[in-house]
């Protein structure tokens, strides 16, 4: 009876999300039009839908459904309720107009993330990870209400069209304020301790949606804060916080190399990925802009497939050390096979959409100093190095023990993994065809 229940309440929501997946699916390849040109909005007063909006929203309903295909074990209603919960509250984020239902959202959007770790999570150490996921995030972004509540009365709107008619000039203090809400969100190096415990104890829907969609709030809000404020009006904070990211950036991806963890190497590389985000869109140059959106969408999957990949892995060798995985080459040649795309992908090979977004950013960095873009250069080989040393490591050498006894790829695997690689090959068929 439970199971009939559960059928007729989800099954409606599935056909609701294939409509809107396929119409938003139209929306992004057709906005990849005006990628170079400007974000389009509407003036509309409760819904606000910019190419980067439909973005974000076709990633949260592909992810979200991509989540349920690849935990089929974890099908419980509670759990199928809490990531329907988290995907309406990241859709509602992703599309208001109004910076008071944004911040909402926003924050709203931790609570189901949560409930996943803590309920969810392998371990007991997933009630210290909760912890910290909510100490680092809410206490970053309170300030930011009080910020949000003295400009909405003094630009008489919450609406982020109105609010933008009349942004002015802000002093110092307010822009740590503003920045420091969404780059803990990104995170950025420094304020990122939270997120390789948030996703070493989450569960595998939990890794998915924090990598895939839950770090692009922190790039969205810094993307919506730039129409009602002028973030760029102190020179001097926005260079610095662009140098934090970078070498935050660079710190991230060599601090990849000393890990372990699968999953705590996986969530380094995010680290370092959105450094570049943040620096994309503070420097706020066309280029820079446009390169955040792409690595946005491109980490968005990229990471998520990683993440599943480790979770496929830890289902057969019972370990997420990487020394205990190696030698997937000889056992799981398919799944190798996986390894070595995704992981080419993530460390922008060619040609991948990775390597668009990591490009773009470099004539951003070299016209504000030629110095950032000297270490944007030295991001991007690491990059790649810990992306080398990361495949090597699980697929090469000689095969554990602990591996003979893990079963072969199931169906529902090579489907989410595949769902995973077609979305960057149309976009990245897109953008190759209007350039």
């Amino acid at each position: 009876m439970l199971s009939l229940i559960y059928g007729l309440l989800v099954l409606p929501l599935f056909l609701y999300w294939g409509t809107t997946v396929v119409s938003f699916t139209m929306i992004t390849l057709l906005s990849v039009l005006f990628m170079y040109q400007s974000f389009s909005s509407s003036f509309n007063l409760i819904f606000s839908m910019s190419s980067l909006s439909s973005f974000l929203i076709v990633l949260s309903l592909v992810l979200c459904l991509l989540s349920f295909i690849s935990t089929p074990s974890s099908n419980s209603f509670s759990y199928s309720m809490t990531i329907c919960l988290l995907g309406g509250f990241l859709i509602l984020a992703f599309s208001s107009s109004n910076v008071i239902n944004f911040y909402i959202w926003f924050e709203a959007s931790l609570i189901p993330t949560l409930i996943l770790i803590i309920c969810w999570g392998y371990q007991p150490e997933r009630l210290q990870a909760g912890t910290y996921m909510m100490l680092y995030t809410v206490g970053a972004s309170l300030p930011l209400l009080l910020v949000l509540i003295w400009r909405c009365v003094d630009g008489c709107s919450t609406n982020l069209f109105f609010l933008s008619l009349s942004a002015g000039d802000l002093v110092g203090a307010v822009l740590i304020f503003i920045y420091g809400a969404f780059l803990v969100k990104l995170p950025m190096y420094g304020t990122h301790l939270w997120l390789p415990k948030a996703h070493v104890e989450a569960p595998l829907a939990g890794s998915m949606i924090l990598a895939g969609i839950l770090l692009k709030l922190g790039g969205f809000g810094l993307f919506q804060m730039n129409k009602c404020f002028s973030l760029c009006s102190s020179f001097s904070i926005s260079f610095f916080l662009v140098c934090v990211s970078l070498w935050g950036g660079l710190l991230a991806v060599m601090a990849c190399m000393r890990q372990v963890d699968v999953k705590a190497y996986v969530a380094y590389s995010s680290v370092g990925h959105m450094g570049l985000v943040s620096a994309g869109v503070i420097l706020d140059r066309t280029w820079g802009v446009s390169s955040a959106l792409i690595t946005m969408v491109a980490h968005g999957f990229a990471s998520s497939a990683l993440f599943c990949l480790a979770f496929f892995t830890y289902e057969k060798s019972h370990s997420r050390s990487m020394p205990y995985m190696k030698g997937i080459l000889k056992l799981y040649p398919i799944l190798s096979l996986w390894w070595f795309l995704f992981c080419c992908i993530n460390m922008a090979a060619p040609p991948t959409i990775n390597l668009l977004g990591e490009m773009m950013i470099i004539p951003a960095t070299w016209f504000s100093y030629w110095g950032l873009a000297v270490v944007m250069s030295v991001l991007v080989f690491f990059s790649a190095a810990y992306n080398m040393y990361l495949y090597g490591s699980i697929n090469h050498g000689d095969s554990s023990r602990y591996l003979t006894s893990g079963s072969s790829m199931g169906c529902h695997e090579g489907v989410s993994l595949t769902a995973h690689l077609i979305p960057l090959v149309i976009i990245f068929k897109s953008s190759v065809f209007l350039i």
